[in-house]
């Protein structure tokens, strides 16, 4: 039930953002880009978030990740749009499309993670060196 709902809001914000930002022919398709690529980036931070609190929240992955981000993101509709691009005789813009989403997805999991992870390492710290300030009065 979890994925489901998930699913279906991430699937609904997905494609409100086609709507809000349409394209055709030979256009790069940039809604199509910005949503796996946010997907992605959200992906990562999320990975490390449920890294942290393990199985207290059983649930976390299975509705964010895999569902709403899961229903966010759109593969499916990439590997279209490069194929659309290319029956349009954009190859250029196809090849953009096919190298660049997953190059850019990749960095966005990364980038995710690593600030994730950088910002609750400071506020760790800063937790600490509050509990032992407070502890020393």
């Amino acid at each position: 039930m979890a994925v489901a709902v998930g699913g279906a809001l991430g699937a609904l914000a997905r494609y409100g953002v086609t709507v809000l930002w349409p394209h055709a022919g030979a256009a790069f398709p940039w809604a199509t880009f910005v949503v796996n690529v946010s997907g992605c980036l959200l992906i990562g931070c999320l990975m490390v978030r449920v890294d942290q609190v393990g199985a207290r929240r059983r649930l976390l992955r299975p509705f964010f990740g895999v569902g709403v981000l899961g229903g966010f993101t759109t593969f499916s509709t990439y590997v279209l749009d490069v194929l659309q691009l290319l029956s349009v005789g954009a190859a250029a813009q196809a090849l953009l499309d096919l190298a660049g989403t997953v190059l850019a997805a990749l960095l966005a999991v990364w980038v995710g993670q690593s600030a994730t992870g950088a910002t609750l390492t400071v506020l760790r710290r800063r937790i600490r060196a509050g509990r032992h300030h407070e502890a020393r009065r």
